[in-house]
């Protein structure tokens, strides 16, 4: 694989790191700007809104820009996002800091598979993408610990200021290895995808098939220490093993997504179903619980690549905007999963009962990759 992409990667686990980070600091940033807890966890929700409004915005808005010139503005936007956030001395600029840093998340994951699927062969291109993402799958397993340890052990802002470095270090990867690529078709042809059936049922796919893990996901704390019985210190062991989860579900569906597309988004899909069957009953015991939680994250994230590939399939000839609103797609299944979890909960359904929503939702993901799979692959026009 070309060094290119491993700048990329890095990119990203600077992106996945500061996006999650903030929920193990917000304790220390509640007390040190004086804001109560619920507050500060609207830094989260600031950020979540931020990705899905700037995804397509920021994307549309540097349309005509060449992609590597695109990708390093944005590199550019998320250190100054992470320097804002890093010397906020009020909750004010600690979300301006925030937010700025976020505008760039979407644009940067949908422009980025753009550059990643050109730097390699078509077979290979499924890998390419989930090879970048594996920077997000590992900030998970390593950079939000990390950065939580950094933060608890020496001050909130400790962390940000490590993020600044990671977004250097990815900056100069960029401007260093990655080959200059051609503008996009330009706003109005990027628009034009938008008018493809393809293109809607794809986004519909994603919204809906990892809308389904965060249903689950969302919940898994209280999953685990009400009903299986954990006690509250082994949750942060639970989500390693999660995210040791995500980073073989990466791999696997870039492999699998080369090799047949739509089949295998299909078997991934009606995986993570009988995986989220599953998990209303291995929640009852530990092991059971515990494995239940590693496959959730292999099959979850297994998705990625498939989805953002099929995306990019059906939006050929002006793939960038449609790239960035899938990572949109998957932040908006991302809240409404969790909020559709919660609603199960609030019902009186128990802990468990998000796993059948969640099952529910990547049944209709997979119900929509069917349909999705009856439309004709557009072929490039000149």
């Amino acid at each position: 694989m070309p060094l290119a992409l491993v700048a990329l990667a890095i990119g990203a686990f600077g992106i996945g790191t500061t996006e999650f980070v903030i929920v193990g600091l917000l304790p220390q940033v509640a007390a040190d700007l004086d804001v109560s807890i619920p507050a500060a966890g609207l830094l989260v929700s600031g950020y979540a809104l931020s990705v899905v409004v700037g995804a397509p915005l920021i994307t549309a808005g540097g349309s005509r820009l060449p992609r590597k010139r695109m990708l390093v503005g944005l590199m550019v936007l998320f250190i100054l996002g992470n320097v804002l956030s890093a010397v906020a001395d009020s909750y004010f600029l600690l979300m301006v800091g925030r937010v700025v840093a976020a505008l760039c998340h979407g644009a940067f994951f949908g422009v980025g598979a753009v550059v990643a699927s050109g730097l390699v062969a078509p077979e290979r291109r499924a890998r390419a993408i989930a090879l970048m993402f594996t920077g997000l799958t590992v900030a998970n397993v390593l950079g939000v610990p990390m950065g939580t340890a950094l933060g608890q052990e020496s001050g909130w802002r400790s962390t940000f200021w490590a993020v600044t470095a990671l977004g250097i270090v990815g900056l100069v990867g960029i401007v260093a290895l990655v080959p200059p690529q051609p503008a996009s078709e330009g706003l109005r042809g990027e628009l034009e995808v938008f008018r493809r059936p393809g293109v809607w049922l794809a986004l519909g796919t994603t919204a809906l098939g990892f809308g389904a893990v965060f249903a689950s996901f969302t919940y898994i704390a209280p999953m685990m220490t009400e009903v299986a019985g954990f006690p509250p210190g082994a949750v942060t062991w639970l989500l390693v093993l999660f995210g040791a989860g995500l980073c073989v579900g990466n791999v696997l569906g870039g492999r699998a997504a080369d090799r047949s597309l739509m089949p295998s988004l299909y078997v991934i899909l009606a995986a993570l179903v009988v995986v989220l069957v599953a998990f209303v009953f291995t929640a009852q015991s530990q092991l059971l619980g515990a494995v239940t939680i590693a496959l959730l994250g292999v099959a979850g994230f297994a998705t990625v690549a498939p989805l953002q590939s099929r995306v990019l399939q059906q939006a050929e000839g002006a793939p960038a905007l449609a790239s960035a609103a899938n990572i949109a797609a998957f932040n908006l299944g991302n809240a409404a999963g969790a909020w559709f979890g919660g609603v199960a909960i609030d019902a009186g359904f128990g802990y468990t009962a998000p796993n059948w929503v969640a099952a529910l939702m990547a049944s209709a993901a997979l119900a929509v990759a069917v349909a999705s799979g009856r439309v004709r692959t557009p072929v490039r026009s000149r």
